[in-house]
C-alpha cells in the first residue's frame, strides 16, 4: 500500500507521525507546556484539543478512546481528573502556541505550546441572565411615620400578613375547579 500523500508526515511514515503526536500530547499533558518546532506544534494542537474534549466527560468509552493515544496511566489520570474538569465550561481553545526564536543548530522555527488557564464561561446556548427588577410598592400598605412597634405586635401583624398572602395565592384555575364541583353537586 502506498504512503498517503495528504498532509505533512514530518519526514517519516504515517505510523511514525501518529507516534510522534502521541508522545508530544503525552508530554504536553504531563508538563503543561512543551517546546517543539512550529510545524509539530501546529499539528499537535487539534490532536491534543480533541483528547481534552473527550476528557471533559469521564466515561468508559472516552477513556478507551484516549488510552489508545496516551499510554501512561498517570498522565491519563491527570488528564481526566484535573485538565478535563478544569476545561468543562470552556467551549474550545484549550491550548496556546507562542512562537519563539529559531533553534541554534539548524535554525528551525521553534514554538511553545501550552495548556491555557481554566476560566469560567457561560453556556453557549443560553443568553446572559438579566437581573430581576424589584417589585413596586403597592398602595395597600401605606408607610406610616411611627416609632418601632413592640416585638409582640410585629409577630401578630406578620401572622395576619401571612394569612392574607395565602388567600391571594389561590389561583383562578383553582376557583374554576371549585365552581365546577359546586355546579356538579347542584345537578
Amino acid at each position: 500500500m502506498p504512503t498517503p500523500t495528504k498532509g505533512a508526515r514530518f519526514g517519516g511514515s504515517p505510523a511514525h507521525q501518529r507516534l510522534i503526536l502521541a508522545n508530544l500530547a503525552q508530554a504536553l499533558f504531563e508538563h503543561g507546556r512543551i517546546t517543539t518546532t512550529e510545524a509539530k506544534a501546529r499539528r499537535l494542537r487539534p490532536y491534543a484539543e480533541q483528547l481534552i474534549t473527550k476528557a471533559k466527560i469521564d466515561t468508559v468509552a472516552n477513556r478507551r478512546h484516549v488510552v489508545k493515544v496516551i499510554r501512561d496511566y498517570d498522565v491519563l489520570h491527570t488528564l481526566f481528573t484535573e485538565i478535563g474538569p478544569a476545561m468543562a465550561t470552556r467551549p474550545g481553545g484549550y491550548t496556546r502556541i507562542t512562537k519563539i526564536g529559531p533553534r541554534k543548530g539548524d535554525n528551525a522555527p521553534m514554538a511553545v505550546i501550552e495548556i491555557v488557564e481554566a476560566k469560567e464561561f457561560a453556556a453557549q446556548n443560553q443568553a446572559p441572565k438579566k437581573p430581576k427588577k424589584a417589585p413596586k410598592a403597592t398602595a395597600a400598605a401605606p408607610v406610616e411615620d411611627e416609632a418601632p412597634e413592640a416585638p409582640e405586635e410585629a409577630v401578630a401583624e406578620a401572622d395576619v400578613a401571612k394569612v392574607e398572602t395565602d388567600e391571594v395565592a389561590e389561583t383562578p384555575a383553582a376557583e374554576a375547579v371549585e365552581t365546577e364541583a359546586e355546579d356538579d353537586a347542584d345537578k
